[in-house]
Protein backbone atom coordinates (compact mmCIF):
# COMPACT_ATOMS: atom_id res chain seq x y z
CA UNK A 1 0.00 0.00 0.00
CA UNK A 2 1.30 3.44 -0.93
CA UNK A 3 2.26 5.81 1.86
CA UNK A 4 2.48 9.59 1.71
CA UNK A 5 3.70 12.12 4.25
CA UNK A 6 1.64 15.32 4.25
CA UNK A 7 2.67 18.52 6.04
CA UNK A 8 -0.45 20.21 7.40
CA UNK A 9 -0.46 23.96 8.11
CA UNK A 10 -3.99 24.94 9.21
CA UNK A 11 -2.76 28.52 9.58
CA UNK A 12 -5.19 31.19 10.68
CA UNK A 13 -8.90 31.77 11.17
CA UNK A 14 -11.16 29.31 9.39
CA UNK A 15 -8.12 27.41 8.15
CA UNK A 16 -8.12 25.68 11.53
CA UNK A 17 -11.67 24.49 10.84
CA UNK A 18 -11.73 23.58 7.16
CA UNK A 19 -8.39 21.73 7.03
CA UNK A 20 -9.32 19.12 9.70
CA UNK A 21 -12.62 18.64 7.84
CA UNK A 22 -10.70 18.11 4.62
CA UNK A 23 -8.35 15.63 6.29
CA UNK A 24 -11.29 13.45 7.37
CA UNK A 25 -12.65 13.39 3.82
CA UNK A 26 -9.27 12.53 2.32
CA UNK A 27 -8.78 9.72 4.84
CA UNK A 28 -12.14 8.24 3.87
CA UNK A 29 -11.37 8.56 0.17
CA UNK A 30 -8.04 6.70 0.30
CA UNK A 31 -9.06 4.03 2.83
CA UNK A 32 -7.75 0.67 1.66
CA UNK A 33 -5.67 2.26 -1.13
CA UNK A 34 -3.07 4.41 0.59
CA UNK A 35 -1.89 5.64 3.96
CA UNK A 36 -1.69 9.38 4.58
CA UNK A 37 0.60 10.32 7.45
CA UNK A 38 -0.11 13.85 8.63
CA UNK A 39 2.22 16.15 10.55
CA UNK A 40 0.63 19.36 11.76
CA UNK A 41 2.71 22.52 11.99
CA UNK A 42 1.25 25.27 14.23
CA UNK A 43 2.65 28.08 12.11
CA UNK A 44 0.80 31.27 11.34
CA UNK A 45 -0.35 34.38 13.18
CA UNK A 46 -0.51 32.80 16.64
CA UNK A 47 3.03 31.56 16.14
CA UNK A 48 4.04 35.07 15.02
CA UNK A 49 2.62 36.65 18.16
CA UNK A 50 4.54 34.16 20.29
CA UNK A 51 7.86 34.21 18.43
CA UNK A 52 7.96 37.22 16.11
CA UNK A 53 8.00 35.00 12.99
CA UNK A 54 5.34 33.16 10.99
CA UNK A 55 7.44 29.98 10.99
CA UNK A 56 10.80 28.95 12.46
CA UNK A 57 14.08 29.73 10.67
CA UNK A 58 14.39 26.12 9.50
CA UNK A 59 10.71 25.85 8.52
CA UNK A 60 11.40 25.36 4.83
CA UNK A 61 13.95 22.65 5.57
CA UNK A 62 11.35 20.87 7.69
CA UNK A 63 8.76 21.01 4.91
CA UNK A 64 11.12 19.81 2.20
CA UNK A 65 10.97 16.18 3.37
CA UNK A 66 7.20 15.84 2.78
CA UNK A 67 5.32 14.59 -0.28
CA UNK A 68 2.87 17.51 -0.22
CA UNK A 69 1.73 20.48 1.87
CA UNK A 70 -1.91 21.06 2.85
CA UNK A 71 -2.48 24.69 3.86
CA UNK A 72 -5.60 26.34 5.30
CA UNK A 73 -5.32 30.12 5.29
CA UNK A 74 -2.89 32.88 6.21
CA UNK A 75 -3.82 36.25 7.67
CA UNK A 76 -5.05 37.95 10.82
CA UNK A 77 -6.09 41.49 9.89
CA UNK A 78 -6.07 44.06 11.37
CA UNK A 79 -3.90 42.77 14.21
CA UNK A 80 -1.04 41.78 11.88
CA UNK A 81 -0.56 43.49 8.50
CA UNK A 82 -1.31 41.18 5.58
CA UNK A 83 2.07 41.74 3.97
CA UNK A 84 3.72 40.41 7.13
CA UNK A 85 1.68 37.20 7.20
CA UNK A 86 1.86 36.51 3.47
CA UNK A 87 5.58 37.19 3.12
CA UNK A 88 6.30 35.34 6.35
CA UNK A 89 4.83 31.99 5.32
CA UNK A 90 3.17 31.31 1.97
CA UNK A 91 5.35 33.33 -0.41
CA UNK A 92 8.65 31.96 0.94
CA UNK A 93 7.33 28.43 0.40
CA UNK A 94 6.30 29.22 -3.17
CA UNK A 95 9.65 30.80 -3.98
CA UNK A 96 12.05 28.40 -2.23
CA UNK A 97 10.33 25.29 -3.62
CA UNK A 98 9.89 26.86 -7.06
CA UNK A 99 6.13 26.35 -7.06
CA UNK A 100 6.08 28.05 -10.44
CA UNK A 101 2.50 27.44 -11.47
CA UNK A 102 -0.74 27.98 -9.55
CA UNK A 103 -3.73 26.03 -10.87
CA UNK A 104 -7.18 27.37 -9.96
CA UNK A 105 -10.29 25.69 -11.38
CA UNK A 106 -13.39 27.86 -11.68
CA UNK A 107 -16.54 25.76 -12.08
CA UNK A 108 -20.18 26.32 -11.20
CA UNK A 109 -21.03 23.12 -9.36
CA UNK A 110 -24.41 21.48 -10.06
CA UNK A 111 -27.29 22.71 -7.96
CA UNK A 112 -25.65 26.01 -7.01
CA UNK A 113 -27.25 29.20 -8.24
CA UNK A 114 -24.51 31.61 -9.20
CA UNK A 115 -24.99 35.38 -9.50
CA UNK A 116 -25.32 35.18 -13.31
CA UNK A 117 -28.99 34.29 -13.73
CA UNK A 118 -28.71 32.89 -17.27
CA UNK A 119 -25.50 30.89 -16.79
CA UNK A 120 -25.28 27.31 -15.60
CA UNK A 121 -22.55 24.72 -14.98
CA UNK A 122 -22.09 24.26 -18.74
CA UNK A 123 -21.19 27.96 -19.05
CA UNK A 124 -18.81 28.42 -16.13
CA UNK A 125 -16.03 25.87 -16.47
CA UNK A 126 -12.54 27.30 -16.78
CA UNK A 127 -9.08 26.81 -15.29
CA UNK A 128 -6.69 29.62 -14.43
CA UNK A 129 -2.95 29.07 -14.70
CA UNK A 130 -1.27 31.72 -12.61
CA UNK A 131 2.44 32.54 -12.71
CA UNK A 132 3.39 31.97 -9.12
CA UNK A 133 6.91 33.12 -8.27
CA UNK A 134 7.65 36.37 -10.12
CA UNK A 135 5.55 39.10 -11.71
CA UNK A 136 4.01 41.66 -9.42
CA UNK A 137 4.79 39.54 -6.33
CA UNK A 138 8.52 39.29 -7.00
CA UNK A 139 9.34 41.34 -3.91
CA UNK A 140 11.67 43.71 -5.74
CA UNK A 141 11.52 47.31 -4.55
CA UNK A 142 11.94 49.45 -1.48
CA UNK A 143 11.21 52.74 0.24
CA UNK A 144 13.38 55.83 0.60
CA UNK A 145 13.00 59.06 2.59
CA UNK A 146 10.73 57.16 4.97
CA UNK A 147 8.63 59.27 7.30
CA UNK A 148 9.22 62.46 5.31
CA UNK A 149 6.95 64.33 2.87
CA UNK A 150 9.26 63.09 0.10
CA UNK A 151 8.82 59.39 0.88
CA UNK A 152 8.92 57.15 -2.20
CA UNK A 153 7.90 53.48 -2.51
CA UNK A 154 8.91 51.35 -5.49
CA UNK A 155 7.44 47.96 -6.37
CA UNK A 156 8.93 46.36 -9.48
CA UNK A 157 7.27 43.54 -11.39
CA UNK A 158 9.72 40.95 -12.70
CA UNK A 159 9.12 38.84 -15.82
CA UNK A 160 11.80 36.44 -17.01
CA UNK A 161 11.55 34.75 -20.39
CA UNK A 162 12.37 31.41 -18.73
CA UNK A 163 9.59 31.61 -16.18
CA UNK A 164 6.91 33.03 -18.48
CA UNK A 165 7.74 30.39 -21.07
CA UNK A 166 7.35 27.41 -18.73
CA UNK A 167 4.09 28.70 -17.24
CA UNK A 168 2.65 29.42 -20.67
CA UNK A 169 3.74 26.01 -21.94
CA UNK A 170 2.05 24.35 -18.96
CA UNK A 171 -1.15 26.21 -19.87
CA UNK A 172 -0.96 25.07 -23.49
CA UNK A 173 -0.48 21.46 -22.42
CA UNK A 174 -3.52 21.70 -20.16
CA UNK A 175 -5.59 23.29 -22.93
CA UNK A 176 -4.82 20.29 -25.11
CA UNK A 177 -6.54 18.05 -22.56
CA UNK A 178 -9.66 20.24 -22.41
CA UNK A 179 -11.42 22.26 -25.13
CA UNK A 180 -8.20 23.38 -26.85
CA UNK A 181 -8.64 27.09 -26.21
CA UNK A 182 -6.18 29.30 -24.33
CA UNK A 183 -6.69 32.90 -23.23
CA UNK A 184 -3.65 34.96 -22.26
CA UNK A 185 -4.25 37.93 -19.94
CA UNK A 186 -1.99 41.00 -19.94
CA UNK A 187 -2.10 44.80 -19.86
CA UNK A 188 0.48 45.34 -22.54
CA UNK A 189 -1.07 48.54 -23.85
CA UNK A 190 0.05 50.27 -20.64
CA UNK A 191 2.85 48.03 -19.35
CA UNK A 192 5.16 48.02 -22.33
CA UNK A 193 8.04 45.93 -21.01
CA UNK A 194 7.05 42.97 -18.85
CA UNK A 195 3.64 42.51 -20.42
CA UNK A 196 4.94 42.92 -23.95
CA UNK A 197 7.53 40.23 -23.22
CA UNK A 198 4.67 38.02 -21.98
CA UNK A 199 2.76 38.54 -25.24
CA UNK A 200 5.84 37.73 -27.30
CA UNK A 201 6.46 34.50 -25.40
CA UNK A 202 2.84 33.42 -25.84
CA UNK A 203 3.10 33.90 -29.59
CA UNK A 204 6.37 31.98 -29.72
CA UNK A 205 5.12 29.02 -27.67
CA UNK A 206 1.85 28.94 -29.63
CA UNK A 207 3.77 27.78 -32.72
CA UNK A 208 4.29 24.44 -30.98
CA UNK A 209 0.54 24.05 -30.38
CA UNK A 210 -1.22 24.63 -33.70
CA UNK A 211 -4.20 22.64 -32.44
CA UNK A 212 -4.88 25.17 -29.63
CA UNK A 213 -6.76 28.40 -30.38
CA UNK A 214 -5.19 31.40 -28.63
CA UNK A 215 -6.88 34.63 -27.57
CA UNK A 216 -5.09 37.57 -25.94
CA UNK A 217 -7.10 39.92 -23.74
CA UNK A 218 -6.34 42.94 -21.61
CA UNK A 219 -7.14 42.23 -17.99
CA UNK A 220 -9.99 44.76 -17.74
CA UNK A 221 -11.64 43.34 -20.86
CA UNK A 222 -11.21 39.84 -19.45
CA UNK A 223 -12.96 40.82 -16.21
CA UNK A 224 -15.92 42.18 -18.15
CA UNK A 225 -16.09 39.11 -20.39
CA UNK A 226 -16.01 36.73 -17.41
CA UNK A 227 -19.26 38.31 -16.27
CA UNK A 228 -20.88 38.78 -19.66
CA UNK A 229 -19.84 35.56 -21.40
CA UNK A 230 -17.96 33.15 -19.10
CA UNK A 231 -18.54 30.33 -21.59
CA UNK A 232 -15.90 31.97 -23.81
CA UNK A 233 -13.14 30.80 -21.45
CA UNK A 234 -11.43 27.43 -21.17
CA UNK A 235 -7.82 27.69 -19.95
CA UNK A 236 -6.60 31.14 -18.90
CA UNK A 237 -2.98 32.05 -18.22
CA UNK A 238 -2.00 35.24 -16.47
CA UNK A 239 0.54 36.98 -14.28
CA UNK A 240 0.71 36.61 -10.52
CA UNK A 241 -1.44 39.66 -9.80
CA UNK A 242 -3.93 39.49 -12.68
CA UNK A 243 -4.75 35.82 -12.19
CA UNK A 244 -5.02 36.34 -8.44
CA UNK A 245 -7.64 39.05 -8.87
CA UNK A 246 -9.57 37.34 -11.65
CA UNK A 247 -9.84 34.07 -9.73
CA UNK A 248 -11.56 35.88 -6.87
CA UNK A 249 -14.04 37.12 -9.46
CA UNK A 250 -14.28 33.51 -10.59
CA UNK A 251 -15.06 32.43 -7.04
CA UNK A 252 -17.91 34.92 -6.98
CA UNK A 253 -19.22 33.45 -10.25
CA UNK A 254 -19.12 30.03 -8.57
CA UNK A 255 -21.41 31.30 -5.83
CA UNK A 256 -18.94 31.65 -2.96
CA UNK A 257 -15.26 32.22 -2.28
CA UNK A 258 -15.52 29.16 -0.06
CA UNK A 259 -15.59 26.96 -3.16
CA UNK A 260 -12.50 27.39 -5.41
CA UNK A 261 -9.36 25.34 -4.71
CA UNK A 262 -5.75 25.99 -5.59
CA UNK A 263 -2.67 23.91 -6.39
CA UNK A 264 0.85 25.35 -6.21
CA UNK A 265 2.95 22.92 -8.24
CA UNK A 266 6.69 22.36 -7.95
CA UNK A 267 8.84 22.36 -11.05
CA UNK A 268 11.16 19.86 -9.37
CA UNK A 269 9.51 16.81 -7.81
CA UNK A 270 12.17 16.83 -5.10
CA UNK A 271 10.13 19.61 -3.50
CA UNK A 272 6.57 19.23 -2.16
CA UNK A 273 3.72 20.93 -3.98
CA UNK A 274 1.24 22.93 -1.89
CA UNK A 275 -2.56 22.69 -1.97
CA UNK A 276 -4.95 25.20 -0.43
CA UNK A 277 -8.39 26.77 -0.78
CA UNK A 278 -8.43 30.16 -2.49
CA UNK A 279 -10.30 31.86 0.36
CA UNK A 280 -8.60 33.72 3.16
CA UNK A 281 -8.75 33.33 6.92
CA UNK A 282 -12.19 35.02 7.19
CA UNK A 283 -11.78 36.29 10.78
CA UNK A 284 -15.40 37.52 10.77
CA UNK A 285 -16.72 33.93 10.89
CA UNK A 286 -13.75 32.12 12.43
CA UNK A 287 -14.63 29.98 15.43
CA UNK A 288 -18.34 29.75 14.58
CA UNK A 289 -18.12 26.41 12.81
CA UNK A 290 -19.90 27.61 9.67
CA UNK A 291 -16.99 27.97 7.23
CA UNK A 292 -17.44 26.24 3.89
CA UNK A 293 -14.98 23.30 3.65
CA UNK A 294 -15.61 22.56 -0.04
CA UNK A 295 -12.62 24.61 -1.22
CA UNK A 296 -10.33 22.71 1.15
CA UNK A 297 -11.81 19.35 0.23
CA UNK A 298 -11.48 20.13 -3.47
CA UNK A 299 -7.86 21.26 -2.93
CA UNK A 300 -7.33 17.95 -1.16
CA UNK A 301 -8.68 16.11 -4.19
CA UNK A 302 -6.17 18.01 -6.34
CA UNK A 303 -3.45 16.88 -3.94
CA UNK A 304 -4.49 13.24 -4.28
CA UNK A 305 -4.53 13.60 -8.07
CA UNK A 306 -0.99 15.03 -7.92
CA UNK A 307 0.14 12.10 -5.77
CA UNK A 308 -1.24 9.61 -8.31
CA UNK A 309 -4.35 8.62 -6.33
CA UNK A 310 -6.60 9.32 -9.29
CA UNK A 311 -9.61 7.18 -8.36
CA UNK A 312 -9.80 8.64 -4.84
CA UNK A 313 -9.63 12.18 -6.24
CA UNK A 314 -12.40 11.42 -8.76
CA UNK A 315 -14.61 9.94 -6.04
CA UNK A 316 -14.24 13.10 -3.95
CA UNK A 317 -15.25 15.27 -6.90
CA UNK A 318 -18.32 13.11 -7.59
CA UNK A 319 -19.28 13.36 -3.93
CA UNK A 320 -18.93 17.17 -3.97
CA UNK A 321 -21.11 17.37 -7.07
CA UNK A 322 -23.72 15.14 -5.42
CA UNK A 323 -23.58 17.30 -2.29
CA UNK A 324 -24.28 20.53 -4.15
CA UNK A 325 -26.81 18.94 -6.46
CA UNK A 326 -28.96 17.68 -3.59
CA UNK A 327 -28.57 21.04 -1.81
CA UNK A 328 -29.55 19.77 1.63
CA UNK A 329 -26.29 20.09 3.55
CA UNK A 330 -24.70 23.43 2.70
CA UNK A 331 -23.08 26.16 4.76
CA UNK A 332 -24.63 29.65 5.10
CA UNK A 333 -22.55 31.18 2.29
CA UNK A 334 -24.48 28.90 -0.08
CA UNK A 335 -27.86 29.55 1.52
CA UNK A 336 -27.86 26.58 3.88
CA UNK A 337 -27.58 26.21 7.64
CA UNK A 338 -25.14 23.32 7.95
CA UNK A 339 -21.89 23.46 9.89
CA UNK A 340 -18.41 22.83 8.54
CA UNK A 341 -18.35 19.37 10.12
CA UNK A 342 -21.82 18.47 8.87
CA UNK A 343 -20.78 19.19 5.29
CA UNK A 344 -17.64 17.07 5.68
CA UNK A 345 -19.62 14.20 7.17
CA UNK A 346 -22.15 14.32 4.32
CA UNK A 347 -19.32 14.20 1.77
CA UNK A 348 -17.96 11.13 3.54
CA UNK A 349 -21.40 9.49 3.47
CA UNK A 350 -21.62 10.11 -0.26
CA UNK A 351 -18.12 8.68 -0.72
CA UNK A 352 -19.11 5.53 1.12
CA UNK A 353 -22.43 5.22 -0.71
Amino acid sequence: MQQFRIAVIPGDGIGKEVIPAGQRVLEAAVAGQAVLTWQVFPWGSDYYRATGAMMPPDGLDQLRQFDAIYLGAVGDPPRIPDHVTLWGLLLPIRKRFDLFVNVRPIRLLPGIRGPLRDKGPQDIDMVFIRENTEGEYAGVGGRVHEGTPHEVALETAVFSRFNVQRVVRYAFELARTRRKHLTSITKSNAQRFGMVLWDEVVREVARDYPDVTVTSLLVDAAAALMVRAPERFDVIVGSNLFADILTDLGGALMGSLGLPPSANLAFDRRYPSLFEPVHGSAPDIAGRGIANPIGSIWAGAMMLEHLGLHSAAARIMRALEQLTQEGKVLTPDLGGNATTDEVAERVIELLMG
